[in-house]
Order: C-alpha cells, then sequence, then structure tokens
C-alpha cells in the first residue's frame, strides 16, 4: 500500500517564487553591502548588510523545502527509475548549459583585466568552469538523488508509525517548532569539522543544513496533517518568530568590545549558529502557516510566475553582474545605482525569457522547462 499525497499546494508555488524573488534582490544588494561578490561597488553600505543579514536566514531554506516538498509531489506518480530521468532532465541538463554558457561572463567580468576580450577568455573557458550561483542546481539534485530511499520508504505503508509519531509531536503546541532541535545539532556538530561556508556540495555543513529543510519539505508533504498544524499553530509560532527576531538582532549588534569579556570567539560563533538557525525555522514555519491561509489557491498569475520562475533564476545573476559592472563605476549613490541595477537588469530577463526561451522547446530543455503544448 502506498500514502496517497495531497493536491497541489499553490501556498507553495507562491512561496517558491517569493523565495527566487528574495534572491534576485539580494543579488542586487551584493555589490554595494561590502561582502566578497564578482563586481563590488567602491562604497559600500552598513545599513544594506544590515537588513540584507536578516533574509539570509530564509530564503534558502525556505527554498530548499518548497524544493523538497515539490520532489515528493514529482515522485508520487512515478517509479523511481522514471524520478531519476525527471531530475536529470530538469535539473541536470540545465547544471551543464548553465556552466557552459550562463556562468561564463560571471567570471569575465569579474576577470575582465586579465583578457582582451570574451573570446579570448571563453578560448581557456575550461580553466574557469564553475557552477557559481547554480550551486543551487547541483546541491538539490544531489539531494533528490540520496534521499529516493527515504521518498520510497515514506510513500509505503512502513512509514505509517513513523508519520503518526511525527503527528503526535506536531499536533503539541511547541511541536513543530521542536524540529529546530536535530537542525541545530547538525549546525553545531558540522561547523566543527566544516568551518567553511562555501555552498560546495562537499562542505557538508552546508549540505547538511539545507538538506534538512529539503526532507522537511518531503515529511511535510508525505504528511498532510502536519501542513495543518503549521496553520493551527501560526500565530504561536509568528510569536516565536518576533522573539527570535529581537534576540537576534540583539545579538548581531552587541558591540565585539562587550561580547569578549564573556564569551571566547568559538562560543561567540556557536551563539550565532544558534541564533540564526532558530531565527530560520521560526521564520519559514510561520510563513508556511500563513501561507495557507494568504496564498492556497490557484491563480492565473501563479501559473505564469510559476512556470517562469526557473529559467528567471538561471539568468538573473550572470545579467546582473553584467550591467552591475558598468552600473557601479558611475559617480552616484548606492540608493541611485540600485534601483539602475533592478529598472535595467529585470527587463532585460524578462525580455530573454518570454522572446527568447519561452516559444522555443530546445531552449526550454536547456531552461528545464517542460514542453509548452
Amino acid at each position: 500500500m502506498q500514502v496517497k499525497l495531497q493536491k497541489r499546494r499553490f501556498d507553495l508555488d507562491w512561496w517558491r517564487v517569493i523565495a527566487i524573488a528574495l534572491v534576485y534582490l539580494h543579488h542586487v544588494g551584493m555589490p554595494f553591502n561590502g561582502d566578497d561578490f564578482h563586481i563590488m561597488n567602491n562604497a559600500s553600505s552598513k545599513v544594506l548588510d544590515d537588513v540584507m543579514v536578516f533574509f539570509e536566514q530564509f530564503r534558502l531554506p525556505l527554498l530548499f523545502l518548497v524544493s523538497g516538498a515539490g520532489t515528493a509531489f514529482a515522485f508520487s506518480n512515478r517509479k523511481w527509475s522514471q524520478f531519476l530521468k525527471e531530475r536529470s532532465k530538469r535539473l541536470l541538463i540545465p547544471l551543464v548549459f548553465g556552466v557552459l554558457v550562463i556562468v561564463p561572463p560571471q567570471t569575465y567580468y569579474e576577470n575582465i583585466d586579465l583578457h582582451h576580450s570574451y573570446g579570448s577568455f571563453y578560448g581557456h573557458i575550461l580553466d574557469y568552469l564553475n557552477v557559481n550561483h547554480l550551486w543551487f542546481i547541483e546541491n538539490l539534485f544531489y539531494i533528490s538523488v540520496v534521499c529516493i530511499p527515504l521518498i520510497l520508504f515514506l510513500k509505503s505503508s512502513r512509514s505509517v508509525d513513523f508519520r503518526n509519531l511525527l503527528i503526535r509531536l506536531g499536533r503539541l503546541k511547541l511541536g513543530m517548532f521542536a524540529w529546530v532541535l536535530p537542525l541545530l545539532l547538525i549546525k553545531l556538530v558540522s561547523k566543527t569539522y566544516f568551518t567553511d561556508d562555501s555552498k560546495d556540495i562537499l562542505n557538508l555543513s552546508s549540505t547538511l543544513f539545507y538538506g534538512f529543510f529539503f526532507i522537511a519539505g518531503l515529511i511535510m508533504a508525505s504528511t498532510p496533517t502536519l501542513w495543518y498544524c503549521l496553520k493551527k499553530y501560526r500565530k504561536r509560532n509568528a510569536f516565536l518568530m518576533l522573539f527570535s527576531v529581537l534576540v537576534f538582532y540583539g545579538y548581531y549588534f552587541l558591540p565585539d568590545t562587550i561580547a569578549s569579556r564573556f564569551f571566547s570567539i568559538s562560543t561567540r560563533w556557536s551563539l550565532w549558529y544558534v541564533l540564526s538557525t532558530v531565527l530560520g525555522w521560526t521564520l519559514v514555519i510561520t510563513f508556511l502557516g500563513y501561507g495557507q491561509v494568504w496564498f492556497n489557491k490557484k491563480s492565473r498569475l501563479l501559473g505564469v510566475l510559476n512556470e517562469g520562475i526557473y529559467p528567471f533564476y538561471i539568468l538573473h545573476q550572470t545579467v546582473l553582474v553584467v550591467f552591475g559592472y558598468y552600473i557601479i563605476s558611475l559617480s552616484s549613490s548606492i540608493p541611485i545605482k540600485i534601483g539602475l541595477l533592478i529598472m535595467t537588469s529585470l527587463p532585460i530577463i524578462l525580455i530573454i525569457y518570454r522572446w527568447g526561451i519561452y516559444p522555443f522547446r530546445i531552449l526550454r530543455l536547456l531552461f528545464g522547462m517542460k514542453n509548452n503544448r
């Protein structure tokens, strides 16, 4: 006997669109927040960095959780071999195409002083191959493949006792919040051995952290009662989220001169991991709860956005880097440059998608879209 999954959740489609829109806005701000990016403005904004650090705690976890739920739905009517074929088509083909065609312009502008032209740069492309922002697609493929046994288990009747245990936990007032405990354990232990912030698949502190959200999405999609628990306790989760925001920023703005009096540097990093993880989890479960009230209904706009959001993600950073390279050289303020970057990059991305990708079957395949029937 197999577990029957619930019907499509339109609220998750909305959260996918919102999460990728936030990824786009995050990359718009990267040249100006003082962090390391492919192109950097001469001046940086501390205020912008202070705002962006908040969104960093949930946009990718939310995206991985939604992807996990979507994977469960994609697997529901397929054998594992069919699922693997579908994942390869939707993920590996765009990844290879992206690494060879979409990503190289970013690398070129990052190293533009070393090359006479883009043609001469591309002649040495094998020296510069990098997944870059497409690391999400790479990770999603590997995590999906590794999770095939778990998906098969969740589809079978053998998972009934396990899912019933999660349902009993979820029905408690703090039941869904309690999922943060294994997530904290993963974060703290993995960061002990993998301190890098790299998104490389072999950096287990990153892969295991995002993998937890992916698996959470798989489990929630296979256990509809958990969605009800998120909706039922959304106000309580919202309170925990607001409290987490206050504690997070209280620690974030705590001067180093004060923190160093009481905590060693390793302890301070551990506290940061705890607070950021709790904040990220409470934000995600709160959004998932309220999303069922706000977004869980079909709309024509959602259909259009959901179809185009994947190629939008593949394209966005390359367009931002190309236009941003010239915009940051202007003698204007940071807000004006950010406005210019949005006003130039967003229309170009949409034009490329609508008239350069959408109508053509081969390009739809290369950008991971389904056939346009």
